[in-house]
């Protein structure tokens, strides 16, 4: 299933929330993200529909096996691109953190893969000095 841009921000949502409080449900997720309770409703529906999720009798959110995968493929993405602006590019922290948001979605694979080697050979200098 391909995922929009939206359909990812829930994803990573669902994933750190998780991390965060072991569960989820949707109201968490309304909470978090400032959306309306059917709004979210909407995007979780979709999201089931697409074996993403699924959905206990108490109306927990977990996350499938794709759904995992690309929730923690999208985070990570995230994590890494605001690491490098904030701390390789010298941007703000919360700037880093807002543009590596938009930059996780459009970014192609190669290019991520190769900003990612940089940071990675980047630390490594910075551990061995």
């Amino acid at each position: 299933m391909k995922i929009q841009e939206s359909g990812e921000n829930y994803l990573e949502t669902i994933l750190i929330l998780e991390r965060k409080n072991g569960i989820v449900r949707s109201v968490d997720i309304a909470n978090e993200l400032a959306f309306s309770k059917p709004s979210v409703s909407r995007a979780m529906s979709i999201l089931k529909s697409g074996g993403m999720i699924t959905m206990d009798k108490n109306n927990q959110i977990i996350l499938t096996e794709e759904g995992r995968r690309k929730a923690e493929a999208v985070y990570e993405r995230h994590c890494l691109l605001s690491r490098f602006l904030e701390n390789i590019l010298g941007v703000s922290a919360q700037t880093a953190d807002a543009d590596a948001c938009r930059i996780e979605h459009i970014i192609s694979e190669e290019t991520f893969e190769k900003i990612k080697d940089f940071v990675n050979r980047c630390a490594a200098d910075s551990d061995g000095r």
